[in-house]
């Protein structure tokens, strides 16, 4: 009887660590699920805020549509980041459901055993008949042993009087957990259902802008080719310059002007390294921004037969956003061309920062700034409202992803 109640126990336990296990590897992921849904919600205000507040300025289709595009995509990664939510919740769900069906069964067992207990207990309550039960030994071993049991018995029942406190207190919580969860989904369900009619509202939007494009689609492809030569132009611009601190740090240190790479001093190369020690660490080059456009070659979202060359990211901001140093450094050139607005080239040992299409400089030439540090203002068009830095990394003359440099990008 005592190894079968062993054996019941051990089962239950079993059964309870396996159930929690699972649980706390779903609970896990949803606390990861719920945070990047808020992280895409932030997101999605942000798009609001600095790319479609202001109505009254006269933004190109061109850049309405791919504003439009972004938003689309954001929320459309919201809904199914919180569709993942959901079916998580209706897993976790079912095994809560088990665990509260697993437990009122143990409880109900439980309640037997004790009743059973107890009109076993009623029927030998007398004192006489527990004493006649020890005077009846054959001799003073087994007497020890029938007085070991009396003991084991009264505590047994205590023990199973608390188990079933214990069990009962268990099945409120769970219930009280199962009731939250649906309450959980029914809200995700309703946030969901709200994002799909507005998602279904952008896409309208799209489809009629997408529409007009069509109707012009040279212009605009031709548009598109003016933007990239302006952006070609500034990197060349930074490439040559990055080319000729390389020769004059080579130079400077005896060593050929064809070398590719820098001849550094140790204070350049500890600047460096601690450069690349923070590697997905570095602050935004802006405090709130949107990434409109990410690094590398890729198809234009609107004009399939165009390919945008990025060197770095654009991120969108708010009109007047100040933008700071990524890291400690020295100013190493303030780049100014007739049809762009100023470039702040800044030097970490062989690593280089570029901050372009900036209206205000606040630093100069050999200036050493600190990280987040201000040394000037995003450009703001009067014409459209958009408030746009581009932002690149380069390791020598070799451009870098700033999405793998820059905190959370």
């Amino acid at each position: 009887m005592i190894t079968a109640r062993l054996v019941y126990k051990i089962a239950i336990i079993f059964c309870c660590f396996l159930s929690s296990a699972t649980l706390f590897s779903q609970s896990k992921k949803q606390l990861e699920l719920e945070e990047r849904r808020q992280e895409l919600r932030r997101e999605i205000e942000q798009i609001n805020s600095m790319l479609f507040k202001n109505k009254t300025k006269a933004k190109s289709q061109l850049s309405l549509i791919e504003d439009l595009n972004h938003k689309i995509n954001v929320r459309s990664n919201l809904i199914k980041v919180t569709n993942q939510q959901a079916n998580l919740l209706t897993r976790e769900i079912g095994v809560n459901q088990r665990e509260i069906t697993q437990l009122r069964q143990d409880l109900e067992t439980l309640k037997k055993d004790y009743a059973d207990m107890i009109v076993h207990s009623y029927k030998s309550r007398s004192v006489q008949s527990r004493v006649m039960f020890l005077l009846s030994s054959n001799n003073f071993h087994q007497a020890y042993k029938r007085l070991q049991y009396i003991k084991q018995y009264t505590n047994y029942q205590k023990e199973q009087g608390e188990a079933i406190k214990t069990k009962t207190e268990a099945l409120k919580v769970a219930n009280q957990k199962l009731l939250k969860q649906k309450e959980d989904k029914q809200q995700l369900i309703k946030e969901n259902s709200v994002a799909q009619a507005q998602l279904e509202l952008e896409r309208k939007q799209q489809r009629e802008l997408m529409a007009s494009i069509q109707k012009d689609l040279k212009s605009y492809t031709a548009q598109i080719q003016t933007k990239q030569q302006e952006a070609d132009r500034i990197d060349r611009e930074i490439e040559k310059l990055i080319r000729e601190a390389i020769a004059k740090a080579n130079k400077k240190a005896g060593k050929s002007s064809e070398t590719t790479s820098f001849a550094l001093t140790p204070e350049a190369k500890n600047l460096a390294a601690s450069f690349v020690a923070n590697k997905g660490k570095l602050p935004w080059p802006v405090e709130k921004g949107v990434v409109k456009l990410r690094y590398g070659d890729q198809p234009h979202p609107i004009v399939k037969t165009a390919t945008i060359h990025s060197n770095g990211v654009r991120i969108a901001t708010s009109p007047g956003a100040q933008v700071r140093a990524v890291f400690n450094g020295e100013v190493y050139a303030i780049i100014v061309q007739k049809k762009g607005n100023p470039t702040i080239l800044i030097q970490h040992g062989n690593y280089f920062t570029a901050y372009k299409n900036l209206g205000k400089v606040y630093v100069k030439k050999g200036d050493k700034v600190t990280t987040n540090q201000t040394i000037g203002e995003v450009f703001t068009n009067s014409a459209t409202g958009d408030t746009t830095l581009s932002f690149s990394i380069f390791k020598e003359s070799t451009t870098q992803n700033p999405a793998s440099w820059l905190y959370k990008m």
